[in-house]
């Protein structure tokens, strides 16, 4: 017998080296930035200060979506407008109330006729949504396709960890959302939940075309964004078989959402009528569409690559927001350039006491010092509420919001979207959020004395766990790749 277990627990252990050293092994090694890549980075921002220079224009016109709560009210204006088809691509969805809103509108557009995609990121899919008959009612709609980027299978570890973090929803031709906000109550509306987290998003609304006069809408390139990364093979269909509506708890939801729909619709009158995008959004001069490769393996830079080129032209300003800050010897270099070549950057993250994000908090307690020395001029945010916005202001006129965090999965493992959108009145709205939340930080020094704001005190931790971020800090060195 003991022979029995000492073989069981040996066979134990080779599973569990097989599936993290398997789950670990593709994504050691850092790509760099191809030559390639750099040509076409340097001819794209070329162009576009040529088109910007003779008076370039566009037909997009956006609306800055601060709050969780204008997130959920601006989903359900637009979700509502649908006619042809509906996209909604997340990170990461889990059953609540803001949820059961959403899937309820969803439900009732597919009712209605319109075609209805969802793409999920594998991990997250498995994790929240496998078993759960609300995610069924949907998916077993004839009008409905849920999909997911690079379902979780053990069986072959190397690719789980590739992800796809990407968070937009377009409506038919007409507008799309994009941002940072994942979809459940933690980002969206003001349902009671145990946590929350602030964010930022934008409404991109195209607006209307005069006849033979059609101009290029960054719409397209997110569609075309979509398809390319909804066709891949590693993105599989989750349960869409029609029969489970016939199931007892699935067809209990499915009615469930159809009582919801009723009642948020009478209960909130005013989101169902008819939006006026035109009076509610700013003009832009150009929105530019920047994103990481799309495949499941490691991954060129090419998001941080582009950003840290754009901080280099600018010529007045760079302010960064980004929920952490975790960047190998490459990354920091590049922001030092960036710093040294433009106007210096001001970058904004959570402190370790406010982030909600253990593992990026242990790895900036231990590298800490090493930021400091590229330069930068460094904020913590210490307002209480975990910060998750990812977003950049250069030069009082070009506005930069997304998905990607400054940290190295961001960089190179993840798939992550960003838009470049030129707009004066955006951006003097969004440096206004931007001072508000400055208020509430601690400014680092040089040589890492924090500065409060006068009549401040810092938020503190208690010594197990500032302990833990320099023990976990430490041991995860080998493996910071995957933070």
């Amino acid at each position: 017998m003991k022979k029995g277990l000492r073989r069981a627990a040996f066979a134990l252990l080779l599973a569990v080296l097989y599936l993290i050293l398997g789950a670990i092994a593709p994504f050691c090694v850092y790509a760099k930035v191809s030559e390639e890549t750099q040509r076409q980075v340097k001819d794209k921002l070329d162009q576009e200060e040529e088109r910007l220079a003779t008076g370039g224009s566009s037909p997009d016109r956006v609306m800055l979506l601060e709050t969780n709560m204008s997130a959920w009210e601006e989903r359900i204006r637009l979700l509502n407008q649908a006619q042809e088809r509906i996209i909604l691509s997340t990170f990461d969805m889990r059953d609540g109330e803001s949820t059961r809103d959403i899937l309820s509108l969803l439900l009732h557009k597919a009712e209605e006729g319109v075609q209805v995609q969802i793409l999920v990121d594998g991990i997250s899919g498995a994790v929240r949504m496998e078993g759960e008959p609300l995610f069924y009612a949907l998916s077993s709609h004839p009008q409905v396709e849920i999909r997911l980027y690079n379902k979780l299978n053990l069986l072959t570890p190397w690719k789980t960890q590739g992800r796809m973090h990407d968070k937009y929803v377009i409506v038919d031709d007409l507008a799309y959302i994009l941002g940072g906000r994942n979809t459940f109550d933690y980002f969206i509306g003001m349902y009671p939940t145990n946590s929350r987290s602030l964010d930022r998003e934008v409404l991109v609304y195209r607006g209307p075309q005069e006849d033979g006069e059609e101009q290029e809408s960054s719409l397209f390139a997110l569609e075309a964004y979509f398809t390319g990364v909804w066709n891949q093979k590693d993105c599989r269909v989750f349960h869409g078989e029609e029969s489970l509506a016939e199931k007892k708890r699935v067809a209990q939801e499915i009615e469930n959402l159809k009582e919801r729909y009723e009642m948020l619709k009478a209960e909130n009158p005013e989101l169902f009528e008819k939006p006026d995008y035109e009076s509610r959004t700013y003009e832009t001069r150009g929105i530019s569409l920047i994103s990481n490769p799309t495949g499941i393996y490691g991954k060129e830079p090419v998001v941080f690559y582009e950003l840290t080129e754009r901080m280099k032209r600018a010529k007045e300003q760079v302010i960064l927001h980004t929920p952490y800050a975790v960047c190998n010897a490459y990354m920091r270099e590049a922001l030092a350039q960036a710093n040294t070549q433009g106007p210096g950057i001001t970058m904004m993250l959570n402190s370790v006491e406010n982030g909600d994000n253990f593992m990026a908090s242990s790895d900036y307690v231990y590298h800490k010092k090493e930021i400091l020395k590229t330069g930068i001029r460094l904020l913590e945010y210490d307002g209480g509420t975990s910060y998750h916005g990812k977003s950049m202001v250069l030069d009082s006129k070009t506005v930069f919001v997304g998905s990607y965090n400054l940290d190295l999965r961001s960089s190179y493992v993840d798939t992550e979207l960003m838009l470049a959108i030129e707009s004066e009145e955006l951006a003097e709205e969004l440096l206004g959020y931007m001072e508000t939340y400055h208020q509430d930080c601690r400014q680092i020094t040089s040589d890492g004395e924090a500065i409060l704001p006068e009549g401040r005190k810092a938020q503190t931790a208690p010594l197990w766990k500032r302990a833990a971020w320099r023990v976990v800090g430490l041991i995860m060195q080998p493996f910071r790749y995957l933070v």
